[in-house]
């Protein structure tokens, strides 16, 4: 059940907490919904054309070749959230248009589906009520940035639209079954340090097996504990 807390950003009177497995489960359910609907299996990865199809699904328009130069260079993604409505996602031309950048592209459509799915009935409900803006529309923002961990309490907005990409793209159960394989096989104990071979080759597991950069890999990685930044404590009895 989704707990909510009052919004420090200001955004909205409250705002709900998702603890990561939460995420996880609602991206990892539509994701497989979505697979077997139309195809009977599930396989990774999630083709761009089938992650844009299930966002049709969910959301009043999908625009894949948006221009945002009004909205900053660096603005690859907007969610446009308007009362009585589904959401509206568009996304760069210039992005879209990249064949060197499809990963990119991958990426920032989850992470505007992120947004959609978990913050449009925020903005229904606190709009709705009165609560929110003196107008009856609400655009969110994604520019461009590195691949990496954003801290729930900088911005919890974005930490869930970011996270929720991950999930999209790389659900939980698939990722574990994927790298069981591989810390089994070497005889390790997870997590394993990023700077080990057998996290490495877990790394280019998951971009290979998910379609994803490094850096997303990596992260992911991270979150599920499967890989780690920490040094462990010297073993004083070995």
């Amino acid at each position: 059940m989704v707990k909510w807390l009052p919004d420090q950003t200001g955004r909205f009177p409250k705002r709900p907490h998702y603890e990561p497995m939460e995420i996880d489960r609602d991206c990892e359910t539509l994701v497989e919904s979505f697979l077997l609907k139309k195809y009977g299996r599930i396989e990774y990865p999630i083709s761009t054309d089938d992650l844009s199809s299930m966002i049709e699904e969910h959301v009043e328009d999908l625009d894949p070749y948006a221009d945002l130069s009004e909205e900053g260079s660096d603005v690859e993604g907007v969610t446009r959230l308007t009362l009585g409505r589904r959401p509206v996602i568009e996304i760069s031309e210039t992005l879209s248009s990249s064949e060197s950048r499809q990963n990119r592209l991958r990426t920032t459509l989850a992470h505007e589906f992120g947004h959609a799915l978990f913050h449009d009935p925020v903005f229904q409900s606190a709009f709705g009520s009165g609560d929110l803006f003196d107008g009856n529309q609400h655009s969110l923002v994604s520019r461009r940035d590195a691949d990496d961990v954003v801290a729930p309490t900088k911005d919890w907005m974005e930490w869930q639209a970011k996270y929720a990409s991950a999930a999209f793209l790389m659900p939980r159960k698939a990722v574990q079954a994927c790298m069981r394989t591989v810390w089994e096989g070497e005889g390790k104990i997870p997590p394993v340090h990023v700077d080990e071979p057998t996290a490495r080759r877990m790394v280019q597991g998951v971009v290979d097996r998910f379609q994803v950069s490094r850096d997303t890999a990596t992260v992911r990685l991270i979150e599920l504990n499967i890989v780690t930044r920490q040094r462990r404590p010297p073993d004083l009895f070995g």
